[in-house]
């Protein structure tokens, strides 16, 4: 009997599942442990919560193996918080690693392919058959992160705004109105240019549904959203068989919000693929990271063995 635990970390909820040998005990969700949004002691404790809930349901106490991804996994002391909660509950062995390298997983099982990450960020992130990366973009939401909700929110109210100087059309400034509750347009601009502010990556619903119904302001980000993100793919393409001497395609992956639940996006980003490299083969459906650290926790526990 193998035990193992994974956990999925993400910017704003955390999934943890508990595998023996290959069926699943338990699953819960909780809260971020990404202290940088939550800050150490919510992080903690929302670890606490969530596994102590699949712990319970599980109806198990311990593990043979445990693995982590979590966004902020190379900054000082996340390893050994982590770890340190994993002792607590009973974990023999752990490791900690990095978002990208349990979605990675999930997608590939240790071996060579692209993974497109477009959710509230984006990222890409590219695996050679030796281990090595390489990557583009993700340089946050300030810098980069193009294609990612955040930026096609983002962008959608700074080109609506650019759209009313020139007196065309679009519901945009409307629609974020009603959704921010704010009474004017100068109203909308101070929530908008705020400190903190707003989450701007809640607006992609707005977006997608004006896009759909042919607003044009709409339909141009999201237009660019995609173009961006092919740009990002084939560029960490270019790299892995120009540095990397890799025969034939390299298997591409993606997961996040803005490619699995906007259409406008999702098949230009495929079509715009397949135009340079028509054989290269593209996932139909969106990776679930969670199962990529239960992977790398059933390989932890073997080696443990």
């Amino acid at each position: 009997m193998c035990l193992v635990l994974g956990i999925d970390g993400g910017g704003t909820r955390t999934r943890a599942s508990i595998m023996q040998d290959d069926k699943v005990l338990a699953h819960g969700e909780g809260g971020s442990i990404k202290r940088l949004r939550v800050g150490a002691e919510v992080a903690e404790a929302n670890l606490r919560e969530v596994l102590k809930e699949v712990f319970g349901q599980a109806g198990v106490k311990g593990a043979h193996a445990a693995c982590c991804g979590v966004a902020s996994a190379t900054m000082p002391g996340v390893t050994e918080w982590i770890t340190a909660v994993f002792n607590d509950f009973g974990v023999e062995r752990s490791e900690v690693v990095g978002d990208q390298v349990i979605a990675l997983d999930a997608a590939f099982k240790g071996g060579p392919g692209i993974l497109q990450i477009a959710g509230t960020g984006s990222n890409t992130i590219g695996r050679a058959p030796d281990g090595s990366q390489e990557s583009a973009g993700g340089w946050s939401s300030h810098l980069g992160d193009e294609g990612s909700g955040y930026w096609i929110g983002l962008h959608s109210v700074r080109r609506a705004l650019k759209a009313y100087d020139r007196e065309q059309p679009t519901q945009i400034l409307k629609k974020v109105g009603e959704f921010w509750g704010t009474p004017d347009l100068q109203e909308l601009v101070n929530v908008g240019d705020g400190t903190p502010g707003p989450d701007f990556a809640a607006l992609t619903p707005i977006i997608n549904e004006l896009a759909e119904t042919g607003d044009a302001v709409a339909l141009d980000v999201l237009q660019q959203a995609s173009k961006d993100l092919v740009e990002f793919v084939l560029l960490v393409r270019e790299k892995l068989l120009r540095k990397h001497a890799i025969k034939g395609e390299v298997p591409v992956a993606w997961t996040g919000g803005v490619i699995e639940k906007m259409r406008l996006v999702r098949e230009p980003f495929f079509a715009g693929l397949r135009a340079v490299a028509p054989e290269i083969p593209i996932g139909d459906h969106s990776i679930v990271s969670l199962e990529g650290a239960l992977w790398r926790a059933k390989r932890l526990a073997g080696a443990g063995k």
